[in-house]
């Protein structure tokens, strides 16, 4: 078994956005949903409110020595902060206030997210417009930068909530495109080339190597994630949506459970399905309520792929965290509310009925 085989993690949790820009509003709908040890509470995003908000902008204000700005085309490093890098912080801070405030006395496990060095290096642009990704040394740099201010953000979180068990999520949805030079340049009209593996997972380590606890998952919604690449990276949990696996992705998945990573399954959806005709009223009055009114149909998927992998089922509520496929900040206030409420109910499923 690995390092990981000992860390456990509360049995759900949310991915980090929520809808809205009302900082205490969410953090206590998060820290509410999450209490008594049903799941683990983590730091929410407010990206409704604008640049700065965003995953990007929020992880570019955490960077050292790198600022960035917004253009018309995204995020551009620039020379020196400016208000859109103070606007950032601003945010974070009066994220991390509320947060502070619904959390007094918690202890155990509290999550904080950031934008991972491979999704930033696709995302922001160097002077010349082109993603940092076109520049392996402005790569390097940048990973460097944001391992040093995961390192402040991460001793700031302790601070404020000293008993926390603090677990970092590093966001990488554009990891998978990294890898096959699928990433377009500026016209539009080209891809960059894939960045060589070993790069990319040397990258990682290093990053994933600022929590000295080593408590780190790595989150993608994207289709095919590359589990055994962020697990040799150091990640002891993967995030990811559950509706885009295949059965090519069966055999890293058995091995990443056998061999103690945390698997974060999204099988909560992110919105309520569209009303059929004759349904609408109800589902505008309902909120999309009558989406998430089974949580064993949630997770059967879950204990069908365990019965494929041929896993022991009574791992599976230690091995599986129920989370929403992704981000939740598309939803309506009313339904973030019941998607965490409904990962609770889905998980203590899963343990109940394991089989």
């Amino acid at each position: 078994m690995s390092e990981n085989s000992e860390w456990v993690l509360p049995p759900a949790t949310g991915i980090g956005s929520m809808p809205g820009g009302d900082a205490r509003e969410a953090a206590k709908t998060v820290v509410g949903s999450f209490d008594s040890g049903q799941g683990m509470a983590h730091l929410p995003e407010l990206p409704q409110r604008g640049p700065g908000a965003d995953m990007i902008g929020r992880t570019a204000g955490l960077l050292v020595d790198v600022y960035a700005r917004v253009e018309p085309s995204g995020w551009r490093i620039g020379d020196r902060p400016g208000m859109d890098t103070r606007r950032a912080r601003s945010w974070l801070g009066e994220d991390l206030d509320a947060l502070e405030e619904f959390t007094q006395g918690h202890q155990g496990p509290l999550k904080v997210q950031a934008v991972g060095p491979w999704t930033l290096a696709a995302a922001l642009e160097l002077r010349n417009g082109e993603a940092a990704l076109s520049d392996l040394g402005a790569c390097r740099d940048l990973a460097a930068s944001l391992a040093e201010g995961l390192r402040g953000h991460l001793a700031e979180v302790r601070r404020r909530v000293p008993g926390a068990e603090i677990v970092l999520q590093l966001d990488e949805p554009s990891l998978t495109a990294v890898l096959r030079g699928h990433v377009k340049t500026a016209s539009g009209y080209r891809t960059h080339r894939a960045v060589d593996r070993q790069l990319v997972e040397g990258t990682l380590r290093e990053v994933i190597g600022v929590h000295e606890e080593r408590r780190v998952l790595v989150h993608s919604c994207a289709p095919d994630v590359p589990f055994a690449l962020l697990r040799r990276a150091g990640a002891g949990g993967i995030s990811f949506d559950a509706s885009l696996l295949t059965e090519r992705d069966d055999e890293v998945l058995g091995e990443a459970a056998e061999n103690g990573t945390r698997l974060l399954a999204g099988v909560v959806p992110t919105l309520p399905p569209a009303p059929s005709p004759g349904g609408a009223r109800a589902a505008v009055s309902g909120s999309g309520a009558g989406a998430l009114s089974d949580p064993a149909g949630s997770v059967m998927g879950v204990r069908t792929l365990w019965r494929r992998l041929g896993l022991d089922p009574r791992l599976l509520s230690r091995a599986v965290v129920v989370t929403p496929a992704c981000g939740l900040a598309g939803a309506s206030p009313a339904y973030a509310r019941q998607a965490l409420a409904h990962c609770v109910r889905a998980a203590r499923s899963l343990a109940d009925n394991p089989e």
